[in-house]
């Protein structure tokens, strides 16, 4: 009787709570994609783990920036990452090297890649950067041929400067597009283009921009004058491409010689472990491997500066 009693009181109060509920405006109902257009959802947990971790992270580093790793030099080196991706980024590879090295050597091996994970990820950046700087410097005398053909078909140099970004090649036309969205903003032409060169680290680009400056200033046929500086560009290019082809073998013996040491000890790590493992037990051994690391940094900047030929 009780139960019943019970039972009664529930469907009640359920029927009050559902009449309630069918009684309120219902809002309209909108497909995902039309409420959020630029999320896409995630198909797995491990995305979704990744995207928490990043988002934790770029709070972390709103609260409390920090350089590693800085925005400038990911937009340097091309990567369409923010800081808390290529942080996460790295902590992943570092973590999965770590188990490599434990599982090919032990724990000394995870050690040593776990610690130079890191310093590896950094390099990356600076190798891309040093690429993407190189092919900019390398794509100079189309950008001049683009600008002096604008310029010959009537255009002012900032819709000349908007045709090479939409006709040349990346990293060309990502810079060139950066400038006239700088200008577009009220910074001066000439101080966008003096920051690009010295972004990019390009004495020709230098030359480009003061170029400019000075027929702004004086007046004169500025597409005979970039035809003037594009042939001077393209001399000093054949130059280069003389000097880098004259010192390639002594980069290729360079490179051999700084990856002979990690390649031996790699190869050991696995065909005997317990004879390269030693090294990582022994105190007498982590001396050895600090003096090696010392010996090679130094036989690496000795190496840099004989074959960095400067012209």
């Amino acid at each position: 009787m009780h139960l019943l009693l019970v039972l009664g009181v529930v469907l009640v109060l359920a029927g009050i709570l559902l009449g309630f509920t069918a009684m309120q405006p219902q809002a309209a109902a909108l497909p995902r994609d039309r409420r959020r257009p630029f999320e896409e959802e995630s198909t797995s947990q491990l995305s979704r783990f990744a995207g928490a971790a990043v988002r934790v992270l770029e709070q972390q580093l709103k609260r409390r920036p920090t350089r590693i790793y800085r925005r400038e030099l990911l937009e340097l080196a091309g990567l369409k990452l923010s800081q808390a991706d290529y942080i996460v980024l790295v902590t992943a590879g570092t973590l999965v090297a770590g188990a490599v090295g434990a599982l090919l050597s032990g724990v000394g091996l995870a050690l040593l890649f776990v610690l130079a994970s890191p310093f590896l990820a950094h390099l990356l950046l600076v190798v891309l950067i040093s690429q993407r700087r190189a092919k900019f410097d390398s794509q100079m005398g189309d950008l001049l041929q683009l600008l002096s053909g604008g310029l010959r078909a009537g255009h002012s140099i900032l819709r000349a400067i908007d045709a090479a970004a939409a006709e040349a090649d990346a990293p060309t036309s990502e810079e060139m597009r950066r400038v006239i969205t700088e200008t577009s903003l009220g910074k001066d032409l000439l101080e966008s283009l003096m920051d690009t060169a010295q972004r990019m680290e390009s004495e020709d680009f230098t030359w480009i921009a003061q170029a400019i400056q000075i027929n702004r200033e004086v007046g004169g046929d500025l597409a005979e004058v970039l035809d003037q500086v594009n042939g001077t560009i393209r001399e000093r290019a054949e130059i280069k491409g003389q000097i880098k082809a004259l010192s390639a073998e002594g980069k290729f013996s360079a490179y051999i010689l700084m990856a002979l040491p990690i390649g031996i000890v790699a190869i050991l790590g696995v065909m005997n472990p317990d004879y390269i493992g030693v090294l990582f037990t022994e105190p007498l051994g982590w001396v050895m491997i600090g003096v090696s690391v010392i010996l090679m940094i130094i036989g690496g900047l000795w190496l840099r500066k004989i074959i960095d030929l400067k012209f």
